[in-house]
């Protein structure tokens, strides 16, 4: 496909296109998902993405890199970031060895200066090479900015930065643009696909909102779940694959710390296929369990309803009783 004047990106025609092209990547994306990457894209506004953790937020950068064959650019949020871990930092190195080098050539530079007037008009002449691009070691943000054929940014985690950071985004986000006060102002070449990831560790800002569009991904369901799996674990059958999905997502209705994510069921899956199982049974799902729970808490709580869970997720009716609720674990 030709390629936008504008944006410099191969125009994405329809959201079932991206679904589709997401598919390619091992995506399996969802209406919902692939609008927003539909409008972020003819809006070239950033997408927020907010749920838990594991549920392909990340991951969601990493496959729309992969299929538009663009450099995926992942800056990690955590308390303290600063400008000059996200943005750009001096090559100190090259510029004490620029310092020595004009040292070295001072008397040449200066000859014939008589003054102290003389000597600083001479110096002028000169081009300020100290403070210039080729002394600028570009980091995440700027990195972004300057790829020629665009690029996808990812800012993961941002609810671990802090209030500061996220304010000093805010001309990033709106003009794609960035400000060096030595240099001036630096513009994309082409404004990057630009994912920010939220776990609502804490609420973010208002200002940083409304330069972003929402979206919200949540535990998938059984069949879309099933589907994540077949892609990512080859060789599973589909009875196998059909019952482990139906005890994950009877695990997440319990009251537990942390519901498994779907990195975890796919991790569980795997398992599964390394120890040759081909159907779920008691004793294996307890000696496996922490592939799955990651908090012995949990696991103690799951414990005792697993000869249950087991039963109703290998059972011939567990769609039916999965649909209706979680089943009792008393």
């Amino acid at each position: 496909m030709a390629k936008d004047k504008k944006t410099g990106y191969e125009p994405l025609t329809s959201i079932e296109a991206i679904t589709a092209g997401l598919g390619t990547s091992g995506y399996i994306s969802t209406s919902q998902i692939s609008t927003a990457v539909f409008l972020a894209h003819g809006l070239r506004k950033p997408i927020l993405i907010e749920g838990p953790a594991g549920v392909g937020k990340t991951d969601l950068a990493a496959s729309l890199s992969k299929w538009m064959d663009l450099p995926l650019i992942r800056m990690q949020c955590y308390e303290g970031l600063d400008e000059g871990k996200a943005l750009y930092e001096w090559k100190y190195g090259k510029q004490l060895l620029y310092t020595q080098i004009l040292k070295e050539k001072l008397n040449e530079l200066l000859g014939g200066a008589e003054t102290l007037k003389d000597s600083l008009a001479k110096l002028s002449g000169f081009e300020d090479l100290f403070f210039s691009r080729q002394f600028l070691e570009a980091r995440p943000l700027l990195h972004a900015m300057q790829q020629d054929q665009g690029s996808v940014l990812l800012i993961d985690e941002i609810d671990k930065s802090d209030e500061a950071f996220e304010a000093f985004l805010l001309e990033v986000l709106s003009d794609y643009q960035v400000t060096v006060p030595e240099i001036g102002t630096i513009k994309a070449k082409v404004p990057p696909l630009v994912i920010l990831t939220s776990n609502n560790v804490r609420e973010l800002g208002d200002a940083l909102k409304r330069r972003c569009l929402h979206l919200h991904i949540g535990f998938p369901d059984h069949e879309r779940e099933q589907r994540i799996v077949r892609a990512r674990v080859d060789g599973i059958s589909d009875a196998l694959l059909n019952q482990l999905v139906r005890f994950v997502q009877s695990v997440r209705e319990a009251d537990i710390k942390k519901r498994p994510s779907i990195a975890e069921t796919v991790d569980w899956a795997r398992t599964l296929l390394l120890m040759h199982a081909s159907t779920l049974e008691e004793d294996f799902v307890r000696d496996t369990l922490n592939v799955l729970l990651k908090h012995e808490t949990d696991i103690a709580a799951i414990a005792p309803a697993i000869p249950k869970m087991v039963r109703e997720a290998t059972g011939p009716d567990a769609r039916g009783r999965l649909a209706s609720g979680y089943p009792d674990m008393g």
